[in-house]
């Protein structure tokens, strides 16, 4: 399991757009082959910082959703949305029983 942390600080006056752009994204991804969960989080410490966290089933899914329509129009339009780089993590895991 692959699981995707990517952060992003959007322009304050761009965050309504980043919403819309982002539900678009949402929608497509999780009716993705091999996505296991795609959400957006909002922080409660940071204004107009938001986390994307993705959880993929390997890495061959998570290249299918790079190279996909949908996912590259996000990253053309969010190139004027954000007010920094992308801070991206990416991580091996398994599920944990408890």
């Amino acid at each position: 399991m692959i699981i995707v942390h990517a952060k992003l600080d959007i322009l304050p006056e761009q965050e309504e757009r980043f919403l819309e752009e982002a539900a678009s994204l949402l929608a497509a991804t999780r009716a993705e082959e091999g996505n296991i969960s795609y959400e957006l989080f909002k922080s409660v410490e940071q204004e107009h910082h938001y986390t994307m966290v993705e959880i993929w089933k390997d890495f061959g899914a998570v290249q299918a959703h790079n190279s996909s329509d949908h996912f590259q129009a996000f990253v053309q339009t969010a190139k004027t949305l954000l007010a920094s780089p992308m801070e991206l993590k990416v991580f091996q895991g398994e599920p944990v029983q408890a």
